[in-house]
């Protein structure tokens, strides 16, 4: 676990567009066990998540055509919602940060650490967005 004072200025990187944090089991399975499409970002303090992974979440997040949902959880703080996301990404490996989308309930897309490190933000975002595109 890492200092709140530490991980807010991150949150704040995906709160400010619009993303929900979600804190605990219930909320994650509520929110993506529903109806309709949602983005699931884990967000994480490592530099892939601050070089790529959370700007691309939030150009694509800007696309016109984007989920009904933008939600995130936190790795390395919020242990009981992040697993009960990774749980859902099966059978995908636990993967910080990597991003998901759902449409009613079902796994749609992924993109995993390995998928983000190394690779421009555009280039994850247009991923992301093509993504959006066909199932939102």
């Amino acid at each position: 676990m890492y200092p709140e004072y530490f991980v807010a200025p991150m949150r704040e990187e995906l709160t400010r567009v619009g993303f929900e944090e979600l804190k605990d089991a219930a909320s994650v399975n509520d929110a993506i066990k529903g109806e309709g499409t949602v983005f699931v970002m884990v967000n994480s303090v490592c530099g892939c998540a601050a070089a790529n992974a959370r700007p691309a979440a939030r150009m694509a997040a800007a696309n016109a055509k984007h989920p009904d949902r933008l939600v995130t959880v936190f790795a390395g703080m919020e242990k009981e919602a992040v697993d009960a996301a990774r749980n859902l990404m099966l059978p995908y490996p636990p993967s910080s940060p990597s991003m998901a989308l759902f449409k009613d309930g079902k796994l749609v897309h992924i993109i995993e650490r390995h998928q983000i490190e190394g690779r421009p933000a555009q280039m994850i975002a247009d991923n992301l967005i093509d993504a959006f595109e066909q199932y939102c």
